[in-house]
Formats: structure tokens, sequence, C-alpha cells
């Protein structure tokens, strides 16, 4: 019932771009002219930032607090306080988003189509635009999760991409399938997929999160650590050499009283021992 709640509400407040997106493939099965699905091309790109890059991000936003073991919050209430807190910044990033893909896009179909002897630099930027594409689950996961700005989370949604790819593409690879099962079973695109795929994206983000974060802590307490001896080894050294020699002669007092206790005892159980010796025989 959350997903289908989740998921009507990403559908409505996505629902532009569907649209489009609809006619798009429409267009693709008539066989319309190249002129046609060029101007769908731009409609879509134009609507993409305002409509979809929002809509999602207030989708991971509800998915997050489900991750998280939240799962009593309101579904209703989640998604619009997610999409009206980070409208803005899902925007502006779907702008950037929506330039890169359409310039790689282009650069790739320029190299594969009409320089043949230039395809491997085809090649290159559909790797490009395979990363661009998987980052953008770690985009809107970073959009919901943390509060930073644009530039780092960008930035950080790429490397984290190129850094940690096994999750990363695993999730990548339950989207094709889920999206595959969407084929076979369209009315699943209005009730379930869309929150599906956010609920396994975020999911995978925050173990990757999760894992990262206890790295950290261990690395913060053993410098921790080590301070804590540097500011031990400073403080002996900054002591007067009258206090270091007192120390010095305390340790050496003590480790004599100490050998002098342990030649006593030993010597007090060999007598003992010598005694149960003595009587054994008589």
């Amino acid at each position: 019932m959350r997903l289908a709640g989740s998921n009507l509400l990403w559908v409505i407040c996505s629902s532009p771009f569907l649209f489009f997106l609809f006619f798009r493939f429409q267009f693709m099965q008539m066989g319309a002219s190249q002129n046609d699905i060029l101007q769908t091309n731009w409609l879509l790109g134009i609507v993409t930032p305002f409509t979809l890059f929002p809509a999602t991000a207030a989708l991971f936003t509800v998915v997050r607090k489900w991750v998280m073991g939240e799962g009593d919050v309101s579904v209703f209430k989640t998604f619009f306080r997610g999409y009206k807190d980070n409208y803005k910044q899902s925007m502006i990033g779907g702008i950037l988003y929506t330039l890169l893909f359409v310039i790689m896009y282009v650069d790739y179909t320029v190299y594969m189509n009409q320089f043949p002897k230039l395809q491997l630099l085809g090649i290159i930027m559909l790797i490009f635009l395979l990363v661009l594409f998987v980052s953008l689950f770690n985009f809107f996961s970073m959009i919901a999760h943390y509060h930073m700005g644009l530039k780092d989370i960008i930035k950080n949604a790429v490397l984290l991409s190129i850094v940690r790819p096994f999750r990363l593409f695993s999730t990548l690879i339950g989207t094709v399938a889920l999206l595959f099962i969407g084929t076979k079973y369209p009315v699943l695109f209005i009730f379930f997929l869309s929150s599906a795929i956010a609920w396994f994206a975020f999911f995978n983000f925050y173990g990757v999160f999760l894992k990262m974060q206890e790295q950290s802590e261990k690395q913060a307490a053993a410098e921790k650590e080590k301070e804590l001896q540097a500011d031990e080894q400073l403080a002996i050294g900054d002591e007067a050499p009258s206090v270091q020699a007192e120390r010095l002669n305390i340790d050496e007092v003590s480790q004599t009283s100490m050998d002098e206790d342990v030649k006593k005892k030993l010597v007090d159980e060999a007598e003992v021992t010598e005694d149960k010796t003595k009587k054994g025989r008589i």
C-alpha cells in the first residue's frame, strides 16, 4: 500500500514528463518523421528538470524513511515536504544533468555515425553516459539524505559511482530487471515500479554510507589515540631534567624493591620445600 501510494504521487508530479515520453514511444512505433521525434525530444528535455527531478527527489525522501526504519510516517506529508524542500536543488541539478546528457548523446551519435574512424571516442562517450546515468541514483539519495551544496552533491555522486561501483551497478541491474517486468505488466509502472526502484537504490546507497561511516569512525579513533600518545610523549619531554631524574630514580627503586621481594619469596618457598623434604625422610 505504501509503495502504491508513493508511486501514484510520483506519477502525478511527473505527469508532464511521462506524457511526452509516451508520445515519444508512440511516434517511434508509428514511424513518424524525424522532425516530430526531435521536437518531442526537445519537449522532454525542457520538462524533465522541472517535473521528473523534483518528483524523484521527493520519492527518495519517502523511501529513505522506510530504509532507516521509520515505516509509519505519512507518505503524503513526507512526499510533499521533500518535494518542497528539495525542489530548487533538484531542479537546478536536473538542468545540469539534462545538459550533460544531451551534449554526451549528441557527441556519441556524431562519432558513431559520421566519423567511423573516431568510433573509439563514441564508445568512450557511451561509457561516460552510463556513469552519468548511474550517478543519478546517488544524486537523488544524497539530496534526500544530506544537507550540502549542489556542487558537492553532484561531485560526490559521480565520485561515489566510480569509487564504489559494485553496489551501484547492482542497483542498475535491479532497475533493468524491474523495468523488464514492467514491459510485461505495464500497470506496475503506475502502482509499483518507481517506488521499488527508489527503495532498492537508496538501500544500496545507505549500505555504502554506513560502511564509509564505520571506516571514518575507526580512522578518527586511531588518529585520536595517536594524538594522545604524542601529547603524552610531549608532556614527558617538557618536564624539567630534575623531575625526569627523579622519575627514573623512582622507577629504579621500585624495580629494585620488586626484585628483592621476588628473591625473598623464592627463598621462603625453597626453605619450605626443604623442610617438607626433611620431614618426609624422617
